[in-house]
């Protein structure tokens, strides 16, 4: 068995099947195939080997004890980088979760495995990109080239996005961003902008002013959040409800809302940390002693339950702003009253006005890359006039769990399949900012999976 095993023959042979499984099948990709060859040389005929040990002056510095040692830490540093990358690509990456939108479900502070092959590892769109960088390097500059840009492919996964799922996915409206206001995202400056100053000027302006950048898909920061809608769907929400197909979706136990609390007196601080609720997130009027905050359910049931509690009532919002998707005027939707709103998918047609082209205009421009124009009541797409579009790809609504403290879909609308990451497996670590180690650490978060 042991002679086997170092038969070189047999190395070449396993090597090659793993190989060809992995960079030719699984990426449908014949070009891959180019790398047998290479494989044969190093195991069998080590042609190239021989050409190095031509070079007797590197044959002389190989016998040097001081860089024999330095070749050997860059020769485990180059193996663990390209290992590391090869795992973030295919397989899983860490995230951490920086803000509360999506409490009480997952924590500021989590650090997540985020697995890639249950939907899919995406191919990446920017091969040519420092490994274990995202965007910008620790010196402020970008850590990837778009000297090779390749399309959107998808690898095949265990299954796809179910509604309920928890996902990981790049930011849809970080396409463009502004250096200097990340975050803030760069369409709500641009109407901010425009709204002052007109459209051309205030284009104009804010270009003069700032650093603005674009991003390819994924390149573009990472969000999660819990995906409420898949292609095909139709949803809506009333009164904070949400409503899938007609159908009132199941009320998930750590979603929270945004509660006005009247006290007679102050909460104490045990009170408040046995609701759970961040000191971040956390306001309180001393004149009129009302406290607004995050709360479950649960939570809810336990302030109704102290005798300094007045009232707790859920707050609702009314208000119509042009930062609601599809962010147009025409259209009157807020936080907990909006759509409906119908999900597209790849194939599905769609019958194309002035009136409902704010829904569809970042699909057709930005996500499915086609020229957009409207001349009175006509549309034109690459140049020709319309009045249907046929999508390329399906989309989906992602929400917070923490409904009333989470930028979502509700605020910029559909996320593309190209943009799906992955979900997350378990928190593998959790931190308490508000809180000194060792008794930061979450102890009974850590290996679970909080979804």
């Amino acid at each position: 068995m042991k002679n086997i095993l170092k038969n070189r023959w047999f190395k070449f042979a396993v090597v090659t099947l793993i190989y060809v499984l992995w960079f030719v099948v699984w990426t449908e990709s014949l070009w891959m195939l180019l790398g047998v060859p290479v494989i044969f040389d190093i195991y069998i005929t080590k042609y190239l080997a021989r050409l190095v040990r031509w070079d007797k002056h590197l044959e002389l510095k190989k016998n040097n004890k001081t860089y024999k040692e330095i070749w050997s830490w860059v020769d485990a540093i180059v193996f663990a980088l390209v290992f590391a990358t090869l795992i973030n690509t295919y397989f899983f990456q860490m995230y951490t979760i920086p803000t509360s939108s999506m409490e009480k479900t997952l924590l500021v502070g989590d650090y997540l495995y985020v697995s890639k092959s249950t939907y899919g590892p995406r191919l990446p769109n920017t091969p040519l990109s420092l490994p274990l960088m995202h965007h910008t390097t620790p010196w402020g500059t970008k850590s990837y080239s778009e000297a090779i840009s390749r399309p959107y492919k998808r690898l095949a996964g265990m299954r796809d996005v179910e509604r309920g799922d928890v996902v990981v996915f790049n930011f849809p409206a970080g396409d463009t961003v502004i250096l200097e206001r990340q975050n803030e995202t760069y369409y709500d400056i641009v109407r901010q902008f425009t709204s002052a100053y007109g459209e051309a000027r205030g284009r104009q302006l804010l270009e003069k002013q700032y650093n603005v950048v674009a991003r390819p898909v994924d390149k573009r920061e990472h969000y999660v959040k819990r995906c409420v809608a898949l292609p095909g769907d139709t949803l809506h929400i009333e009164h904070g409800v949400l409503y899938v197909n007609g159908v009132e979706q199941n009320y998930i136990d750590d979603q929270q809302y945004i509660y006005f609390v009247q006290t007679s007196s102050p909460l104490s601080a045990k009170a408040i940390e046995r609701l759970g609720v961040s000191p971040d997130d956390l306001h309180y009027s001393a004149s009129s002693g009302i406290y607004a905050m995050p709360l479950t359910n649960k939570a809810v049931e336990m302030l109704e339950g102290m005798q300094n509690v007045v009232s707790v009532t859920r707050n609702e919002s009314t208000e119509t702003f042009s930062a609601i998707f599809p962010n147009d005027d025409s259209f009157t939707w807020t936080e907990d009253n909006f759509g409906p709103l119908w999900m597209p998918s790849k194939g599905a047609t769609v019958e194309l006005t002035t009136a409902n082209l704010p829904i569809y205009e970042r699909i057709i421009k930005n996500y499915e890359g086609y020229d957009l124009e409207v001349e009175g009541d006509d549309i034109f797409i690459d140049g020709e006039k319309t009045d249907k579009y046929t999508f390329a790809m399906d989309y989906y609504f992602m929400m917070g769990d923490n409904r009333h403290m989470s930028a979502d879909s509700r605020f910029w609308g559909f996320v593309p399949e190209d943009h799906i990451v992955g979900t997350p497996s378990f928190v593998w670590l959790s931190l308490d900012k508000f809180k000194s180690f060792p008794s930061n650490i979450r102890w009974n978060r850590m290996f679970k999976n909080h979804k």
